[in-house]
């Protein structure tokens, strides 16, 4: 495992670098990809408004993009279960990285950006006994793979940067294969956790769900000012299940399951698609492409307000309270009152909607 001298001698080799920044391509708040009338695919940024402010072409579709603090870096990942990620200069529009996972192992969809940048994690999957991993990448080293460690479970999905040496991971216990495509091969026996591991691969808290709940299985992440976590889950269970699909959780204590009230949480479809919290950490929002819905809820669990629009998905802090995108290119800003159009844009949003530090 990388030791802290490599990880300071790694941001020392950066520290004589021209200063590149966000900035310099008109400062965007969020990445998305897309889906664009033609069939191609591409990488956007967008202003706090939702408008565009550039385009990049991608080879295929993606899943998520980590964008890097400082430098106006994202890595794009392949879907579940891909074997790729993309480094993007997004100032220069140029493919900068190809990140190959090794032999036997396939990516997640997710990555994070830890000490300023110098390290992404991403995460992944040994498939051949399916055990979670968390590789380590060194920016300066050229996005060198210089480790990894154990993520705590089966199917790691979604990761955050808890703090510069802890990842919170979302351990979704769906176990997959490259070979099988998008099947999940282990729904019956599946187990999903919240694992907090340092980089060099302390496991430091987990939490489980309950026994009846171990077809929850826990898939993405928000993080709080405070450093309170919250988890978007997506049943796989029996259909009609009215199961819990927001989850609290504060380091040393239980996790706090949050419902709406039994209509609407019949109406996500036991999926929760995306899952943000509002800038000052107060209200944190759930969606459901599947059941066009918006849930937003205090930071103690209440559900306060519901929203309808088809196929809703990517969520993102925004200066009202919420960004959102849906599959029919509209780009909503989410209030506590109201769900409003900001812009609708001839592309299919893909599912997330990536803010950008800063």
């Amino acid at each position: 495992m990388p030791s802290r001298r490599q990880f300071l001698a790694g941001l020392a080799a950066t520290a004589g670098l021209p200063a590149r920044g966000w900035a310099d391509i008109g400062g965007p708040a969020y990445l998305a990809a897309a889906r664009e009338p033609s069939g191609t695919f591409a990488l956007f940024g967008l202003d706090s408004a939702g408008s565009d402010l550039f385009r990049i072409a991608l080879p295929d579709r993606g899943h998520a993009a980590a964008a890097h603090p400082v430098a106006p870096e994202a890595v794009a990942f392949a879907r579940r279960p891909g074997r790729f990620a993309l480094v993007i200069d997004c100032l220069d529009g140029r493919l900068a990285h190809r990140l190959d996972a090794p032999a036997g192992r396939h990516f997640y969809g997710h990555g994070a950006f830890l000490h300023g940048g110098e390290i992404l994690a991403t995460s992944e999957s040994y498939f051949e006994s399916g055990a979670g991993r968390i590789g380590l990448w060194s920016r300066s080293r050229n996005y060198a793979r210089i480790g990894e460690i154990a993520s705590g479970g089966i199917g790691p999905h979604d990761i955050r940067a808890w703090s510069d040496e802890v990842l919170v991971v979302a351990n979704g216990g769906i176990r997959t294969h490259p070979d099988s495509g998008r099947a999940k091969l282990n729904l019956a026996t599946m187990q999903p956790n919240l694992s907090y591991l340092t980089l060099s691969g302390e496991l430091l808290d987990q939490v489980q769900l309950p026994p009846d709940l171990g077809q929850n299985s826990i898939r993405h992440l928000a993080l709080a000012p405070d450093g309170q976590v919250a988890f978007a889950m997506q049943w796989e269970g029996e259909p009609g299940a009215a199961a819990p699909l927001l989850g609290l959780h504060r380091r040393g204590a239980a996790p706090v399951l949050a419902a709406a009230d039994l209509a609407e949480q019949l109406a996500m479809q036991g999926y929760a698609g995306s899952i943000a919290f509002a800038a000052d950490g107060s209200t944190v929002g759930i969606t459901s492409p599947r059941g066009g819905r918006l849930h937003l809820f205090d930071r103690d669990g209440g559900f306060t307000a519901a929203f309808r629009r088809a196929d809703i998905c990517g969520l993102a802090a925004g200066p009202a309270g919420f960004v959102a995108t849906d599959g029919l290119g509209g780009v909503l800003q989410g209030t506590a009152a109201a769900l409003a159009p900001l812009r609708t844009a001839e592309r299919a949003w893909d599912n997330h909607l990536v803010a950008i530090a800063g």
